[in-house]
């Protein structure tokens, strides 16, 4: 291989010389590589960091000074990120240097155990949706959900490019799904909701031959549990649209399983084990029937057997992915969550069927009960639907800013929905500070 040296100012792993890089910066009609960028000023490096050169102690003074200024409140937030405990032997399992160290499952001669883990990860959310097929993890619930509207795309047999989700859905999704389609002929629009779930008849309007997808979640964003989805299924299957159901893994342990109301994709967030609320990084779940195996996004763990018949997992079905087939790949993913999914399987194995419908059952009884206790008070209504709810609930308020400020200085946070709305999350993290939360929009409210 051709390259330049450390010592002429490039890099050993580069394969251009500086004759060929000149080459093609003129087939480019461009002086320097820096032409090819388009970095505003603002944001440009100019050479100089800027940060002055401090010693280890210093450094670690000043991030427990910075760490000292964040508010410790109580937090009573959702929408999609949820805390719930997470048993230490998730921590020290999955800090063993096995997993820590491990990249991508490409050898599986020397990485049995990780994809065993991956494959029992798999071989859950294939339990809990219904449904035959799920791959091991994506970024995120967002990055699922426009993956899942792309699959379905590909798989349509007749015309059609209307993506249909809910109006009442999280920024965070809508936007990465509009990223993701604005390069295909895929258009989004959205369905009204009426009482915090789909408006039926709405959607039964908004459906038609041009529809290739539908989107529905149970708990919605506002924790309300759909109550209609069959008839959404139905819907979608009339018009030959892929349905799609958004959940996660402690849901799907209680609520009504996907496949049996004709759920087509299941995507949602399955960091709601294994992982603390991190407002950020995610665990994207995706399953579905098995019609679509060669459609699927992301990684695929299979079992087989070795030479000697003896169990053996790997890798499968990788001519889908973009390092093997480039631009035809079935998606521009080429990695999965694979320590978080780890994580998440570890976190389901430890609770065990009858735990994780545990956990579940506590959050719909202990959202109906604070949700009871706010809905006591003078000038407090809660919720603001007649539905039952997992984990969170909407609140009806005179002055929501005011409350939500009322209520952190006194140690908790709540969504602030809009002028007269809050939303309120209770998890087996926060319950025990429920009656104080209570307590607290007494005050403030009174």
């Amino acid at each position: 291989m051709s390259g330049r040296s450390a010592g002429t100012g490039g890099s050993p792993f580069a394969p251009h010389t500086a004759d060929e890089t000149a080459a093609m910066l003129d087939a480019l009609g461009v002086d320097d590589e820096a032409e090819l960028f388009d970095i505003p000023e603002a944001v440009a490096f100019d050479g100089e960091f800027g940060i002055p050169q401090r010693d280890e102690r210093t450094v670690r003074a000043d991030l427990r000074d910075t760490f000292a200024r964040n508010d410790d409140l109580t937090e009573f937030l959702g929408r999609g990120h949820y805390s719930h405990y997470v048993p230490a032997v998730v921590d020290d399992l999955s800090s063993r240097s096995e997993f820590l160290t491990s990249y991508t499952q490409y050898q599986p001669e020397i990485t049995q155990g990780f994809l065993q883990a991956l494959f029992e990860y798999q071989s859950i959310l294939v339990e809990l949706t219904g449904l035959s097929i799920a791959n091991c993890s994506m970024y995120d619930a967002a990055a699922a959900l426009a993956e899942a509207a792309l699959l379905s795309d590909r798989v349509r047999s007749t015309s059609g490019s209307t993506v249909l989700v809910p109006e009442d859905l999280r920024d965070g999704k809508r936007g990465t799904l509009d990223n993701y389609v604005d390069g295909s002929d895929l258009t989004v629009e959205t369905y009204p909701y009426a009482d915090n779930t789909a408006d039926l008849d709405a959607l039964a309007d908004a459906v038609d031959e041009d529809t290739t997808f539908v989107y529905a979640e149970t708990p919605t964003v506002t924790g309300a549990i759909e109550p209609d989805l069959a008839a959404i299924g139905d819907l979608a299957d009339e018009h030959d649209a892929l349905f799609c159901v958004g959940s996660d893994p402690v849901a799907l342990s209680l609520l009504e399983e996907p496949a049996s109301v004709g759920a087509d994709v299941v995507v949602g967030e399955a960091g709601a084990l294994g992982l603390p609320a991190s407002y950020g990084m995610g665990l994207g779940l995706f399953a579905c029937s098995e019609e679509f195996l060669r459609q699927v996004p992301g990684r695929l763990v299979g079992k087989s057997e070795d030479a000697d018949d003896r169990r053996a997992f790997t890798l499968t079905l990788q001519t889908r992915e973009q390092h093997i087939r480039k631009e035809r790949a079935t998606s521009n993913i080429c990695t999965n969550q694979a320590w978080v999914a780890l994580r998440a399987a570890m976190h389901a194995a430890y609770l065990g069927p009858d735990g994780l419908v545990g956990l579940a059952e506590d959050c719909v009884r202990d959202a109906a009960s604070v949700a009871a206790s706010l809905d006591a008070l003078d000038g407090v209504e809660a919720p603001l639907d007649d539905r039952h709810h997992f984990r969170e609930f909407t609140v009806g308020v005179d002055d929501a800013p005011g409350v939500a400020a009322g209520l952190e200085e006194r140690g908790f946070a709540v969504h602030v929905l809009d002028d007269e709305t809050l939303q309120v999350c209770v998890t087996d993290l926060n319950v025990d500070a429920a009656d104080d939360l209570v307590a607290a929009v007494a005050e403030v409210t009174a």
